[in-house]
């Protein structure tokens, strides 16, 4: 497989203000969308954002990251044998681009060409049991030899079983971490064979950025994310797989999972999916011929063009934005709700959540819906 795809390029210039901008503190996916909606590009973006924390209220004045910071992690990056491939170019895994808020921004480690191979996802317990073992390796396996590429968070157990058995035929790891900090460490060795064997590491997360317990379902969301379905093979009945299995399901994934014993409690949390609805797993065809449909579809991706109306549309005054913080509280409530209620056109409304997002006031919740911090 050739490392890089044709297509469009973001220029130099444009992948270091991105990247400047989407290390600011408070901008999340989310919000780097919006703020290159409105504004038109990251640069733009950049030399505003003082004034849109300001207008939100912020005590203090977040840091943007300086040029030369930004600079230097381009160079790490390079050092590393990475690179960073944004939202709009070929690089980029095209399944990420149908999620709620994707990253603009990806550090990727190997073979571009592993992400136009349909995907499934394979995850399940740290603490696996050999048996457990030995079906996520011939799973992910089978399904590699079937021309599929297997998704996984490079954790011990269960996702190292899925990457060894699918090295040989394309495997995507997905890092908590800053790319040069692999967790386990033990698995240093694996993202490097992953790399070099035409398989991809990816982590949306800063070089040299340390895995906190806050950032593995930020993981998972993309590890379910990259992928048309998720298998999970043992877990138990409260862990990190079941979160990857209700975000498969939120995005419209397939969700399937291996059953077990009903004394282990490794495999309450599989055995809970089933019951659920979860498509039965005993084999790879099983996973394939419920995947093998949707090959090849369509998926709705997230826009990063803002309805051309909005540009004409009066920014919001202090009255409005007093009229938005009123509607919002402690509740999580949709943004729709929050037009509605106060009669404001939807762009300045979107403006003034923007600037409380900036200003660390504003929470973000699934489904669109917002609160106040």
């Amino acid at each position: 497989m050739s490392q890089r795809s044709a297509g469009p390029r973001l220029s130099d210039r444009q992948r270091l203000s991105w990247l400047r901008l989407i290390r600011t503190p408070n901008v999340g996916p989310a919000t780097f969308r919006d703020l290159i909606n409105r504004f038109g590009s990251a640069e733009a973006a950049l030399e505003i954002l003082p004034e849109l924390m300001i207008s939100g209220g912020a005590s203090r004045i977040a840091r943007i990251p300086s040029v030369a910071e930004a600079e230097a992690e381009l160079e790490a990056a390079r050092r590393a044998g990475a690179r960073f491939v944004g939202i709009g170019e070929a690089d980029y895994p095209p399944l990420l681009k149908s999620m709620d808020h994707p990253p603009p921004l990806l550090a990727v480690k190997g073979e571009g060409a592993v992400f136009r191979l349909p995907a499934v996802a394979i995850v399940g317990a740290r603490n696996a049991s050999l048996a457990g073992i030995k079906m996520a390796r011939t799973l992910a396996a089978e399904l590699g030899r079937d021309g599929y590429g297997v998704v996984s968070g490079l954790a011990r157990g269960i996702d190292t079983a899925a990457h060894h058995g699918s090295l040989a035929t394309g495997t995507i790891g997905v890092l908590a971490g800053g790319i040069d900090m692999p967790y386990p460490p033990e698995n240093a060795g694996l993202c490097d064979e992953i790399a070099e064997r035409g398989g991809a590491i990816i982590s949306e997360m800063p070089f040299g950025w340390q895995p906190r317990a806050q950032d593995f379902p930020r993981r998972n969301r993309l590890v379910a994310g990259a992928a048309l379905g998720l298998v999970v093979v043992e877990a138990a009945q409260r862990s990190g797989s079941l979160i990857s299995a209700r975000l498969a399901g939120e995005m419209g994934r397939l969700v399937f999972a291996v059953p077990g014993s009903p004394l282990d409690p490794r495999a309450a949390g599989t055995n809970g999916l089933l019951k659920d609805g979860a498509t039965l797993v005993t084999e790879a065809s099983d996973v394939s011929s419920a995947i093998a449909p949707l090959v090849g579809t369509r998926m709705p991706r997230a826009p990063l063009e803002e309805p051309p109306d909005f540009s004409v549309t009066p920014p919001p005054g202090e009255d409005d934005r007093a009229r938005v913080i009123e509607a919002l509280g402690p509740t999580p409530v949709a943004v729709d709700e929050i037009i509605r209620h106060t009669g404001l056109h939807p762009a300045q409304v979107f403006m003034v959540l923007l600037e409380l997002d900036l200003a660390g006031r504003l929470e973000r919740h699934a489904g669109g819906n917002v609160s106040l911090v």
